[in-house]
């Protein structure tokens, strides 16, 4: 992995920053963190602005049942917007976030994230940009929850964290909480898929048999 002091020169989301918002963010270091690590849980206070340099965090709400929903995922370039919000409304976390791979991050303190609002062009435009897009991937969550069958929920799912073999390396319980589902009911699909040979559930991991017949399902 690269220095961690080269952070800034690194992170593309950054590059149209004026010279002076780039030296005073130049200073700050950024922080290395396993897969696993929680960011974040409800109620904890928001401190700082959370920057992705490298690596994935997912955002995760639970239900009152010990349900979970896998909320979005945060990449290089993107933000969260539980953090925009804390910052911007002086509101608590309501989810939790963890690593889902090894990460690079560097955190804004509140007071200088607020500065930098005020007083670069660059860095308002990519924090409220990036909001934004948060906001409508939300959105599109919401409407496949609300309007969209389990089966193209996790047909879409499969075909989009498979790899090059056509392996998808994640559990039941995984799988159900990135569409919203329980875990019963996604193994329930999975045999039917399997019935119909769309997959073949292997030991440690799902086998796509047949990507077109998903993507018919999604239609």
């Amino acid at each position: 992995m690269p220095a961690v002091t080269d952070w800034l020169t690194r992170s593309n989301a950054l590059a149209a920053l004026e010279a002076r918002a780039r030296e005073r963010l130049a200073g700050l270091k950024a922080i290395e963190l396993p897969a696993g690590k929680v960011l974040f849980r409800p109620g904890d206070e928001v401190s700082g602005f959370v920057l992705v340099v490298s690596g994935r965090v997912g955002v995760y709400m639970t239900g009152p049942t010990g349900r979970e929903i896998l909320l979005y995922s945060i990449t290089p370039g993107e933000t969260c917007v539980q953090t925009t919000l804390g910052l911007l409304g002086v509101e608590d976390y309501s989810a939790e976030a963890v690593a889902e791979t090894a990460l690079e991050i560097v955190v804004i303190p509140k007071p200088l994230f607020m500065d930098l609002l005020d007083t670069s062009t660059a860095f308002r435009t990519f924090v409220f940009h990036a909001f934004a897009s948060r906001l409508q991937s939300i959105m599109q969550l919401l409407e496949r929850l609300a309007f969209t069958k389990i089966e193209e929920r996790l047909a879409a799912i499969l075909l989009e964290r498979c790899d090059e073999t056509g392996r998808v390396r994640n559990t039941h319980q995984d799988l159900a909480t990135a569409i919203g589902s329980a875990r019963e009911v996604v193994s329930r699909r999975l045999e039917l898929f399997g019935r119909k040979g769309l997959v073949a559930l292997e030991r440690g991991h799902i086998e796509i048999t047949s990507k077109s017949g998903l993507m018919r399902l999604i239609g």
